[in-house]
């Protein structure tokens, strides 16, 4: 479960931003999880009030905001949506399609006292 090091890796991003902006406490994490990320947002529910025990984050509620898999397809020029990575063009079944959205997991803005 890569999700355990995801997590410890946005308590190292919140806490270095505790220091440099002087915050004490985060009240709200807010995550973007694309669809195509290789992130299942269930494992970082389940793995985040345990890493951010003891943090400045600790007590901190975790909103996900779920990003769909978008694409380009070259074959029939439409901009189209993606439910895996190496999907087919729904449209034209022709490969590959170009991945345009949907594979990002960064911090869209932290609640902080």
């Amino acid at each position: 479960m890569h999700e355990l090091s995801l997590c410890e890796s946005v308590l190292q991003l919140i806490e270095q931003q505790a220091q440099s902006a002087q915050f004490q406490q985060v009240k709200t994490v807010c995550l973007e999880i694309g669809q195509l990320s290789g992130v299942d947002a269930e494992a970082m529910r389940f793995c985040f009030d345990s890493v951010m025990r003891g943090s400045v984050a600790d007590q901190a509620v975790l909103e996900i905001i779920d990003v769909a898999g978008q694409g380009w397809c070259p074959h029939c020029a439409q901009t189209v949506a993606l439910q895996l990575r190496y999907d087919a063009c729904p449209n034209c079944g022709q490969f590959p399609v170009q991945i345009k959205d949907g594979e990002q997991m960064r911090i869209k803005h932290l609640e902080v006292v």
